[in-house]
């Protein structure tokens, strides 16, 4: 098997995992983190982020796993669901913005609660939204 480069495997912390934020940002290579509302998860964000600076430990990447049920509607608002959202191609779009603008580096989405086709749901994530974050 291919043996890490930093000489360990690298470890993303799910959520707090029930440490405290310097913990966490002492020991974690980066954090995988549940949605939040934006301002909560901004402020989730740059805590951990402003205590790994003061360790002097590089800057490390947030990730974010993200429930979808896209619906057929474009413009279809955006309705909670577990870990998640049934929304239009345009709110998903704009929720991976307000992602992006306050330094999440990657959203998984996962499909599990999506009930167009799912073929169908790719094709239109790649069309649609995929094209917008390509850096």
């Amino acid at each position: 098997l291919p043996k890490p480069v930093a000489g360990h495997l690298p470890l993303l912390i799910t959520g707090a995992s029930q440490q405290d934020a310097d913990w966490l940002a002492q020991h974690g290579d980066g954090w995988m983190t549940y949605p939040r509302p934006t301002a909560q998860q901004a402020r989730f964000i740059h805590e951990l982020r402003a205590r790994a600076t003061r360790t002097a430990a590089p800057d490390r990447p947030v990730m974010e796993p993200l429930y979808i049920d896209l619906a057929e509607h474009p413009d279809a608002p955006a309705q909670p669901l577990h870990l998640g959202f049934r929304l239009g191609i345009n709110a998903l779009r704009s929720y991976l913005e307000s992602r992006q603008a306050i330094g999440v580096n990657h959203v998984a989405l996962n499909l599990r609660f999506n009930r167009l086709d799912p073929q169908h749901t790719l094709e239109r994530l790649a069309e649609h939204v995929l094209p917008d974050f390509t850096h």
